[in-house]
C-alpha cells in the first residue's frame, strides 16, 4: 500500500492517511480483506507518531472501511466504504423508482445531473 504524506499540506496526516486508504479502497486498489500495515510500522515508514496512524485507522473502523482484529491486524472490511455502499443503496432506489414512474435512461441522468448542479 502506497501512502504518502505531504508536509506542505494544511491537511492534518492523519487525516491524509483516511483519505488515501478510503479512495484506496473505493478504486479498488485496496480489496476486502487485503491487510493495511501495522500501526508501528507504517508510522515509522512515514515519520509519524504512531498514535497519528491509530487515529486514521480508528476512523476508518468508524467509518466501516476497515476491521481491526486485535492481534491479526486491519484489513480492508468485507462491505468496502460505507459511504460508498449508501450512495449505492441511495442509486438503486433511484433507479427502482424511475422505472416504476416510466422514466427513461436519457431523462433520469438528466435529473441526476441537474439535481447535482444545484
Amino acid at each position: 500500500m502506497l501512502v504518502t504524506i505531504s508536509t506542505e499540506s494544511a491537511t492534518p496526516p492523519y487525516e491524509q492517511i483516511r483519505a488515501q486508504v478510503r479512495d484506496a479502497v473505493r478504486s479498488g486498489a485496496l480489496a476486502p480483506g487485503a491487510k493495511l500495515p501495522p500501526v508501528r510500522r507504517l508510522a515509522e515508514e512515514l515519520g509519524l507518531a504512531v498514535n497519528t496512524v491509530a487515529r486514521a485507522y480508528r476512523e476508518l473502523e468508524a467509518d466501516g472501511v476497515v476491521e481491526t482484529r486485535g492481534r491479526n491486524g486491519t484489513v480492508v472490511s468485507p462491505h468496502g466504504d460505507a459511504t460508498e455502499r449508501a450512495a449505492q443503496q441511495a442509486a438503486t432506489a433511484y433507479v427502482d423508482t424511475v422505472r416504476r414512474l416510466g422514466v427513461g435512461n436519457d431523462d433520469a441522468r438528466a435529473l441526476i445531473d441537474a439535481a447535482l448542479r444545484t
